[in-house]
């Protein structure tokens, strides 16, 4: 456990936390007037490692071998010049500060945290922290790491949960969630989506399966799974029949074939650490896929609709109402997609590039 502490005076500025792993979605920006829930559980931190927010630098400004240093291995739009390792805490977790009237920024429904920190310590006024709770993005608190200090506090100190624990107690993420609209004059409203989590989760591994393909066709196992994935990877790579195959593996499932080089597998929640098999060959590509999404793939939720005859059992779902679904194919998000394949050393390979610089420019069919 953790206290984050004011650089300047030495204040409390937090709860006792423990740090976690990065959600896959923590720099989403979501639909258009969506509200978006609190990114971090309560009780909780994880540390960006990426620069977030102003001020930023144009890619023309940058030389190639600076950004490499930075981990970008190719062209973007811009680079945000901040300081790396923000603490990221749910915006309930915060102590001893005050909001900073002129530090609004552009946002039209709450705060965007583009004008940099917009929280001072109430102790000695230090600017320590940006509140991001506007529209469309995930509510939190980006503690600033040249601003305050983390030091141990009292508690339990509890040990990671084992992979086997978490594939018997890890909570499951639902592929398709209401999503809440701002009220507009008849109030608020919501409309049922894919997941926004599932979709930036997959643009992260829609990266991955790309590096891993290495630029020939990939089939993914059917059903949702394929529902996630498949589309784009046609999309995205050669048409003929499929070189390269991946399947879901991890905790408390079957050991892969001989011959399966990309494998989708969880990532542990609290260490941010992959699963890896016990005898991984030299070409096994793991794909990371956060570990609520995983468990879903791999095991769907239970009680879905089938046949019966008769009087219905109790455990069948009734079609009365028809269940819910989202009214569009899936689509990886975009921005997550773009940001995690440039800090991969391998889209430096042409037929990548290629494929970032016609999404880039819209001359391919865009599968996003």
């Amino acid at each position: 456990m953790f206290v984050f502490v004011c650089a300047g005076c030495g204040a409390e500025l937090t709860t006792p936390l423990s740090q976690v792993s990065l959600p896959a979605h923590a720099r989403q920006n979501y639909g258009n007037g969506a509200q978006l829930p609190v990114l971090m559980q309560s009780g909780t931190f994880a540390v960006d490692p990426d620069p977030w927010g102003g001020p930023w630098r144009i890619w023309d400004e940058i030389d190639p071998g600076e950004a490499e240093a930075r981990g970008i291995y190719a062209p973007v739009y811009a680079l945000s010049d901040s300081t790396p390792g923000a603490s990221v805490i749910a915006p309930g977790d915060i102590r001893g500060t005050r909001l900073i009237p002129d530090k609004r920024g552009g946002a039209c429904c709450g705060l965007d945290g583009a004008d940099g920190p917009n929280m001072a310590c109430q102790a000695c006024d230090l600017p320590v922290a940006t509140r991001i709770d506007d529209c469309s993005l995930w509510q939190a608190v980006r503690l600033s790491s040249d601003a305050v200090h983390r030091v141990s506090a009292d508690g339990i100190h509890a040990a990671p949960l084992s992979w086997a624990e978490l594939a018997e107690t890890g909570q499951r993420t639902p592929p398709f969630e209401p999503i809440a609209t701002w009220g507009g004059r008849l109030g608020p409203n919501h409309y049922w989506s894919w997941s926004p989590q599932w979709e930036a989760a997959a643009g992260q591994a829609l990266a991955h399966l790309l590096v891993a393909s290495q630029g020939q066709p990939v089939k993914v196992p059917g059903g949702l799974t394929a529902d996630v994935f498949q589309r784009a990877l046609d999309t995205l790579l050669p048409i003929g029949p499929p070189k390269r195959r991946a399947i879901l593996a991890g905790p408390g499932q079957p050991s892969p074939d001989t011959g399966i080089d990309i494998l989708l597998v969880p990532v542990h929640p609290q260490t941010g650490q992959t699963w890896t098999p016990t005898s991984p060959t030299a070409s096994t590509y793991l794909v990371p896929l956060p570990l609520g999404m995983w468990l879903w793939l791999v095991s769907p939720q239970p009680n879905l609709p089938i046949p019966a005859s008769g009087r219905i059992p109790q455990d069948v779902l009734r079609d009365d109402p028809l269940p819910l679904l989202p009214n569009y194919l899936f689509r990886a998000d975009r921005e997550t997609f773009h940001h995690t394949l440039v800090r991969l050393p391998a889209v430096r390979s042409p037929w990548l590039l290629t494929i970032l610089e016609n999404l880039t420019q819209g001359t391919s069919a865009n599968p996003f």
